[in-house]
């Protein structure tokens, strides 16, 4: 049962659900979700047959399940839309980056990539006009000590000399800015080694992950593990004159460079403005193991992946499209962030191929939040298929049908889209269910952290 408290109408519906007949077979369906908030309803049927004689070897059909219908996970990323889904993101997210620092058999990636030069560096917006801080000295512009939850953490200092404008529009364009950076960085890293471009692309490889991330003051950021390979990727060891020295040099002059940045021109009443990133660039080696330093294998593949299932909600903006501006106070949207979308939509009419108003939940990005370099390390999709084969595998054996070779079985199936989401009782006790995951999925965790400290105190 869920710990908060509930409605009278919640209440009710939640007690309809659970003195249901069929309650069980709706929790297992949950369940098998991960307890996912808004399961994707569905109809139809499955018919499993031998390919040869025509023997029927299984038949399935929703008419038997609640509802008449089969719920599986919306596979949403977002944290604020469906944790449970999120979480699966995040893991393999925290997979797809660990295995481009640590390797990973499984999917061809050596380990020897641990060897390899690689960096985790943080390319941040410039300043719009200042805002309300926690500096090293402690005490902000404003006179104030800000404590770490204070609201008023990255909104203005002066909002009427705040540029909304062109905040907006540096992240509407950050996507454009970090392709020039990463030809640039290209560029640098050829020049200090002594080659041309053409003769880098035969001796070295340039491979990285990224995510976006939204400070408080609703500008974005990239946070990205940088790494030389040898000309194949992953698979060849880099060249000599390739170290971690020679890789942060070159970030730092790629992006400081006047070829990394992107001009906006002048449009009725707005000034022409060129975008550059930030002066606070901060760019670390990645530690194997650790060496007293917090930026190991571990931690920036766990960083990466908790960002990767956030985004401009994270400011006080809806996770959602805005339809309508009075959705903004219905929604108790902060006045820090309504201006930011109101400057969309503002912008929409003067930059109408830039799609503002569209991305206004955004404020203004329109870009993938975490992408990567064809070589960096797996894909998601190789992570996703590699969990859906090994859901049919069971699901083979629970049918008795693992003997079988499956060219020797023909599958038929018609499946029909039927809603989405919960009433009002089930979302709680679909909440609870996901709890309860996640309970048993950090004891589990912690009871091997035990082992592996034991192991090692045996070792």
């Amino acid at each position: 049962m869920p710990d908060t408290v509930l409605d009278p109408t919640t209440l009710s519906d939640l007690l309809r659900v659970a003195s249901a007949s069929d309650f069980h077979r709706w929790e297992e369906q949950v369940h098998r979700t991960g307890g996912c908030a808004d399961p994707i309803h569905l109809t139809g049927w499955t018919l499993t047959k031998d390919r040869t004689t025509g023997e029927q070897l299984h038949h399935y059909s929703t008419e038997s399940e609640p509802g008449g219908r089969l719920r599986v996970a919306c596979g949403n990323r977002r944290a604020s839309r469906c944790p449970a889904c999120a979480f699966t993101y995040a893991g393999d997210t925290y997979h797809l980056i660990r295995a481009g620092l640590a390797g990973d058999d499984r999917r061809d990636i050596p380990t020897a990539v641990r060897d390899h030069p690689r960096v985790f560096a943080t390319l941040t917006a410039p300043s719009f006009g200042p805002v309300h801080n926690r500096p090293e000295t402690g005490r902000c512009r404003c006179g104030k000590r800000h404590q770490t939850d204070d609201p008023a953490l990255g909104t203005p200092l002066d909002p009427e000399t705040y540029d909304y404008a062109a905040a907006v529009l540096f992240n509407n364009h950050a996507g454009e800015l970090w392709q020039r950076f990463a030809n640039r960085l290209r560029r640098e890293i050829a020049a200090r080694a002594g080659l041309t471009q053409k003769a880098l692309k035969d001796s070295a490889r340039i491979s990285y992950g990224k995510v976006a991330e939204f400070q408080k003051r609703g500008a974005l950021h990239f946070h990205a593990v940088i790494r030389i390979d040898g000309p194949d990727g992953p698979d060849t060891p880099p060249p000599s004159w390739a170290t971690v020295a020679l890789l942060t040099d070159a970030i730092h002059a790629a992006a400081a460079h006047a070829y990394t940045s992107v001009s906006v021109p002048a449009a009725e009443g707005e000034p022409a403005r060129t975008f550059r990133w930030g002066t606070q660039l901060d760019v670390r080696p990645v530690k194997a193991f650790g060496d007293g330093s917090d930026i190991t294998e571990q931690a920036v593949a766990a960083y990466v992946a908790k960002y990767a299932t956030k985004a401009a909600e994270t400011t006080g903006t809806l996770d959602r499209r805005i339809v309508e501006l009075a959705d903004l106070d219905r929604h108790q949207v902060p006045e820090h962030a309504q201006r930011l979308i109101r400057a969309c939509w503002d912008l929409d009419a003067i930059y109408p191929d830039r799609r503002l108003k569209a991305w206004a939940h955004m404020l203004g990005f329109r870009g993938h939040f975490s992408s990567k370099s064809r070589r960096y390390s797996t894909t998601l999709g190789e992570l996703r298929q590699t969990r859906a084969d090994y859901r049919a595998a069971q699901e083979r054996a629970a049918l008795g049908l693992e003997d079988r070779e499956p060219d020797t079985v023909l599958v038929l199936a018609d499946w029909q889209y039927a809603g989405h989401g919960h009433t009002p009782g089930e979302s709680a006790l679909a909440a609870s269910i996901a709890q309860d995951i996640r309970t048993n999925r950090e004891t589990a965790r912690e009871a091997l952290q035990d082992l592996r400290a034991q192991e090692g105190v045996h070792a």
